[in-house]
């Protein structure tokens, strides 16, 4: 069903056309400068409204409500337009046509934008009735509308005050489904519906502005003028931001402080006329003193009287927020008698605002985004940031929440997720510092099962042949029954590989070629690469450090070489006061991951062993990138 769509397009296209005969009747009659303000104004809200009728039903073509707006903006523009034609004919008798018949059919014209207003009750937002038994009503207003628009005389005229008078009570019960569809809906639904009140609540304390007005100056004026233009704009402009973006903001919030500046208003308007009243019998109505005395009375009433009536209403329409408030004063209480953790946020505020799916995200050094004070990943759809000092600590993630209400949860929670964050870093840190320390004693049990068994199996059996030949020679040596020498060059030359095989395990703990520097045991890696290594190394090294900064390079610069596919390969190391910095980049394939067990993981230990830190950033495509930052003395 495309149908609303086409006629809030012709409706559109008839506000034009409106519009632009009345501007000519404007220009050709000069009907007067009071003609032309109504008209400019009347007009140009006519036909935002029809504008706007139509963006909802390209959003929705087969939803009504489009189209009704459009018929609300073509009903003021054509109402204008009537006053336009009035004055000209008016201006100028008898150049154009007026009959009395149709002056009597304009004049009723104006009750159809009533009936529009009914038929948006009647159907927003869902584009239909709240039910069967209300499908009558729709024809039932357009025909008493229609009787009671055509003037009749004689015994027909009691049909026109009966169909007037039936007009009268069908749009008024057209509030019934709208009241009916708010009570049994949830979700967004309800929050259009929401919308739809904030207009009625305008309309409300329009009576009150004009009140307002008379109290202070004596006549309703500029005041009550634009507060009824804006009185008027509000029903299709709630009704379209409801139809087109319902959670552009937080629609209780906008009730709530309507509500509460409307209470106020209404007691100080009520304070200003008793004590005007009262102080006026005493030193007359005309006395300065009087509007000053009532003007203090006043405020000393709204002074206390704000706050606590915010709160108030706050506790009815606006339950979300305040909710979420006292459940966060809540856990401080408790968490103060240690009766709660900070890391119990994300459940008390699921519980106050009624929302399963709230998301706690915490930013953590070193994670990959945002996550949980378990861990895990936070990635919604829509996140709004935790800010303390200005900087962010995290986010509340959710889809049910409006994010009015989450911002103001966020900044009223910013303390116990800053908590949460220390705490969550904290214990992943010792997590870390245990899950190292239980790797290094287990490298250490490997290291040194891997000494005895070469120091078994080379060196040691070399020197027990060694010590057996020796004793050999020692028992024979007087006899000349085994050949002396024999026996002590071979036990040289045993003596000799045992002592080659001792410097090879050595080695291994610690390289001989650092005794030249770090700068000549890397270069006697790199020569042998396939790729060329460009080495950026002082040489005013610390001794103690040169050892972990030897493996931290050779692992990266092995790793590239085998596993990147690189080109290149750049080794900087750089000292300041405080740290040594080695960084080792290449442009290869990236993806590194330090897996438990690779080498990698070997480094981030003994990394952390000196006190150190180990960044490793390798996005694939882009190649990779090892830094360990060593601290020093200076």
């Amino acid at each position: 069903m495309r149908w609303p769509r086409w006629v809030a397009l012709g409706t559109f296209l008839l506000v034009l056309m409106l519009v632009a005969g009345s501007s000519w009747l404007l220009v050709a009659y000069r009907t007067g400068p009071h003609t032309l303000r109504n008209f400019i104004a009347l007009a140009a809200i006519g036909t935002a409204i029809a504008a706007l009728g139509l963006a909802v039903t390209r959003r929705q073509p087969a939803n009504p409500v489009g189209a009704i707006l459009g018929w609300i903006g073509a009903i003021a523009v054509f109402l204008t337009a009537r006053d336009v034609y009035y004055n000209a004919v008016a201006h100028d008798p008898g150049r154009l046509p007026l009959d009395s018949r149709v002056v009597a059919w304009l004049e009723e014209t104006g009750w159809w934008l009533l009936a529009a207003v009914a038929f948006l009750l009647l159907y927003f937002p869902t584009g239909h009735l709240v039910s069967r038994r209300w499908r009558p009503v729709p024809p039932a207003l357009l025909v008493l509308g229609a009787l009671q628009n055509v003037p009749l005389s004689g015994a027909l005229g009691v049909v026109s005050e009966v169909a007037f008078f039936g007009f009268l009570a069908l749009c008024l019960t057209a509030v019934v489904p709208a009241v009916i569809r708010y009570r049994g809906s949830t979700g967004t639904v309800r929050a259009q519906l929401k919308w739809l009140l904030l207009a009625g609540l305008a309309a409300v304390v329009y009576p009150l502005v004009c009140l307002a007005e008379i109290l202070v100056t004596g006549r309703s004026g500029i005041v009550a003028t634009v507060f009824g233009i804006v009185t008027l704009v509000s029903l299709p402009a709630s009704v379209a931001v409801a139809m087109l973006r319902h959670d552009l903001y937080d629609v209780d919030r906008v009730l709530a402080d309507t509500v509460s500046y409307s209470i106020v208003m209404v007691v100080l308007l009520g304070t200003y006329a008793v004590a005007a009243v009262s102080l006026g019998l005493v030193l007359g109505r005309d006395s300065a003193v009087v509007a000053a005395a009532a003007t203090a009375v006043c405020a000393l009433i709204l002074a206390p009287l704000r706050s606590r009536l915010q709160r108030a209403v706050d506790r009815r329409l606006y339950p979300p927020r305040r909710a979420a408030l006292l459940a966060i004063e809540d856990l401080q209480r408790r968490i103060h008698t240690e009766q709660a953790q900070p890391e119990d946020l994300e459940s008390a505020l699921r519980g106050a605002l009624r929302d399963p799916a709230l998301r706690v995200g915490l930013l953590i050094p070193g994670a990959s985004g945002f996550v949980d004070a378990a861990g895990d990943p936070v990635a919604e759809p829509r996140l709004v940031p935790v800010l303390l000092g200005g900087e962010q600590i995290g986010v509340l993630a959710s889809e049910a929440t409006p994010p009015a209400v989450l911002k103001a949860v966020a900044a009223a929670a910013a303390s116990l997720v800053e908590v949460t964050r220390l705490r969550a870093e904290l214990a992943g840190a010792l997590r870390e510092v245990a899950a190292s320390r239980a790797r290094l004693v287990q490298a250490g049990d490997e290291e040194r099962r891997r000494l005895e068994r070469d120091l078994h199996d080379g060196a040691q059996q070399r020197l027990v042949a060694l010590g057996m030949a020796l004793r050999l020679a020692q028992r024979h040596l007087d006899d000349g029954t085994v050949d002396v020498n024999g026996l002590l060059d071979q036990g040289v030359a045993e003596l000799g590989t045992a002592v080659a095989e001792l410097r090879q395990i050595a080695h291994g703990l610690r390289p001989t070629s650092l005794d030249d520097g770090l700068h000549a045991a890397l270069s006697a890696i790199t020569q042998s690469l396939p790729i060329p290594v460009r080495l950026q190394i002082p040489a005013d090294l610390p001794e103690e450090l040169a050892t972990t900064a030897y493996f931290v390079a050779a692992e990266a610069v092995t790793n590239a070489a085998k596993y990147a596919n690189a080109t290149a390969i750049v080794v900087r190391v750089a000292r300041s006061a405080d740290v040594m910095r080695v960084r080792i980049e290449d442009d290869g394939c990236g993806g590194a991951v330090p897996r438990p067990g690779s080498g990698l993981s070997g480094l981030l230990d003994r990394v952390a062993a000196v006190g150190g830190a180990l960044e490793l950033r390798s996005p694939a495509g882009r190649g990779t990138t090892v830094e360990a930052v060593l601290p020093c003395e200076s």
